[in-house]
């Protein structure tokens, strides 16, 4: 893991690569970095744009209120078109096996972007139902696409442990949303906290997903 100027040359081979949307505590979360080593030792490379290299990006507690909470999301999803764009430009990524990925804020713009350049998505600690963190979920994934939503049944913000979820009928994962998405699938992990990229409960459905996907 580090600068995209330092990637390694791959001598015109190209290789499959996962699209990672940070969440709110940026690429500082250790479990990120271990997560993108993890996915070197399978052979796909990986990306994160980092939202925070922007000056005076917004940074929160909490609850607030979901203006400013959309106003976040819209620019998140921005990331997205950049860093794709700057993805076809890399001779060693494979354009055909792009995965786009985020956890929990960078959960959103994954669920919500409506291009169809990826081979499939993984939200990891999001719901993606209508609560105190959006004023509506938006959910876009075509039906034919492949997707793995993983988050905790037990997730702080967005399960209905969480007293402020602002959905009295929450179920704290994708199901609903997924619901005619026969590609579709969901995994929750009894009592994990909110960040679960790197459980073992997680990471054995990530690697059939992805193994399956890029047909490693």
């Amino acid at each position: 893991m580090g600068p995209l100027k330092d990637a390694p040359k791959l001598n015109n081979i190209k290789v499959p690569v996962v699209l990672f949307m940070h969440g709110s505590s940026g690429l500082g979360l250790k479990a990120i970095a271990e997560w993108q080593q993890w996915l070197a030792s399978m052979g796909i490379a990986s990306i994160a744009p980092n939202s925070f290299a922007l000056k005076d990006r917004m940074t929160y507690s909490s609850p607030i209120d979901k203006e400013t909470y959309e106003k976040l999301h819209a620019f998140r999803s921005t990331e997205i078109e950049i860093t794709l764009k700057a993805l076809q430009q890399m001779p060693w990524a494979d354009g055909n096996k792009i995965v786009l990925a985020g956890t929990s804020e960078g959960a959103v713009p994954v669920a919500r972007y409506t291009g169809k350049e990826f081979a499939g998505r993984i939200m990891f600690a999001w719901s993606c139902e209508d609560n105190y963190f959006v004023t509506a979920h938006k959910t876009a994934i075509p039906d034919d696409q492949p997707t793995l939503n993983i988050i905790s049944s037990t997730d702080p913000y967005f399960s209905p442990s969480n007293t402020w979820v602002g959905n009295a009928q929450a179920i704290g994962h994708c199901g609903a949303a997924l619901k005619s998405n026969k590609k579709a699938s969901v995994v929750l992990i009894p009592g994990a906290p909110h960040t679960v990229l790197t459980f073992s409960q997680a990471k054995g459905p990530v690697q059939s997903f992805l193994t399956d996907l890029f047909k490693l």
